[in-house]
C-alpha cells in the first residue's frame, strides 16, 4: 500500500506526513512537492521523494504512478490558477489509475458564498466525476488564520472584526491534518464527506477566550465592510488580501461557516484541541517568533 501527500513541504502537509508518520512506516509514504530539494529531510527518513508541480502535468503522471491512496491538498494562488492546478491533479490521478483520493476542501463547499468556495466546488465535482472512490475534506477555518489579529491584540490593540455575530469552527491545523493522516492510511472512508468543524464560537466568543489565555480584557471592535477594508488598509495589507478578508468576514456573517459536526472527533478519535489550549499554542508560538 502506497499513500503519496501533495504540497508535503507546505505548512498543511508536513504536519500530515509528521501524522502519518506515526501509524504508517517510512517506505509506504510518498509526498510530491515543486522543489524535491525542500524535502530532503523527508528522504533521510526513508519517504519516497518525488516531484510534482501542478503546473505541469507531465510531472504528476510520474508523481502518481503505482499510488494506492492519494491526499491532494488545495494550493495557494488567485482561484483561476488553482482550479487549473487543482484539474491537472485529479486527472493526472485517473491516469495513474489512483485507487483513492482525498481533498482538501472547504465547509459546505457544495453551497457556501465564500468567494473560494468556487475552486473547492469545481474540484470536488472533478473528483466525484473520476468514478475513483474519494474522500471531500471539508475543513472549516484554521486557528492559525486568525494570528494576524492575535498578534495585533499583542499589541494592544482591539479584536477588529466585521463579521458580526457569525460563528466558526476553528481548530488547529495540527487536528485538521491528523483527521486527512486518518482518512488517507485507514479503512472505510471511500465516497464520504467530511465537515471537520472545531466547536462553533462567534467573534467575542474567540476574543473571550483569548483574554482568558492572556489574563486580560480583549475589547471586540465590531465595524461595517468598508470600515474593516480601512483599517486593514492603514495596517498595511496590499489591496488583493484586503478585498479577500473583507469577503470571509462578510462570508461568516452571513454564517458560511456555521458548520455543527462531530465528524473531527469521528477521525480524530479524540475532541478537537479545546479553544484556550489551542490559543495558548499559538500565543507561545508567535512570543517565540518575536525573541
Amino acid at each position: 500500500m502506497k499513500l503519496l501527500v501533495t504540497g508535503a513541504t507546505g505548512k498543511l502537509g508536513a504536519k500530515v506526513v509528521e501524522a502519518l508518520l506515526k501509524s504508517v512506516p517510512a517506505n509506504q509514504i510518498a509526498v510530491s512537492v515543486r522543489q524535491p530539494e525542500k524535502a530532503e529531510h523527508l528522504r533521510a527518513q526513508g519517504i519516497d521523494v518525488r516531484c510534482g508541480d501542478f503546473d505541469r502535468p507531465e510531472t504528476l503522471n510520474t508523481a502518481f504512478q503505482g499510488i494506492d491512496r492519494l491526499l491532494i491538498i488545495s494550493t495557494d494562488g488567485d482561484n483561476e490558477t488553482r482550479i487549473r492546478q487543482h484539474t491537472n491533479a485529479v486527472e493526472a490521478a485517473k491516469r495513474a489509475q489512483v485507487g483513492f483520493i482525498a481533498y482538501t476542501s472547504l465547509a459546505k463547499a457544495n453551497e457556501s458564498r465564500l468567494s473560494l468556495a468556487e475552486v473547492h466546488r469545481v474540484t470536488e465535482e472533478a473528483i466525484i466525476k473520476t468514478g475513483i472512490p474519494y474522500s471531500l475534506l471539508r475543513n472549516n477555518w484554521y486557528l492559525e488564520n486568525e494570528i494576524g489579529t492575535i498578534q495585533a491584540v499583542l499589541a494592544g490593540a482591539p479584536w477588529v472584526t466585521s463579521a458580526g455575530a457569525g460563528k466558526v469552527g476553528w481548530a488547529l491545523r495540527q487536528d485538521y491534518a491528523e483527521a486527512a493522516a486518518a482518512v488517507l492510511a485507514g479503512n472505510g472512508h471511500e465516497n464520504t464527506i467530511y465537515e471537520l468543524s472545531g466547536p462553533l464560537l462567534t467573534q467575542e466568543q474567540l476574543a473571550d477566550a483569548l483574554g482568558a489565555v492572556l489574563d486580560k480584557e480583549v475589547p471586540v471592535q465590531q465595524v461595517d465592510d468598508a470600515a474593516y477594508a480601512d483599517i486593514m488598509k492603514n495596517a498595511g495589507l496590499p489591496e488583493p488580501l484586503v478585498s479577500f478578508l473583507v469577503d470571509i468576514q462578510r462570508s461568516i456573517r452571513e454564517g458560511s461557516l456555521e458548520v455543527e459536526s462531530n465528524d473531527f472527533e469521528k477521525l480524530l478519535g479524540r475532541p478537537v484541541t479545546p479553544i484556550n489550549e489551542a490559543l495558548t499554542q499559538i500565543v507561545h508560538d508567535i512570543r517565540k517568533t518575536a525573541h
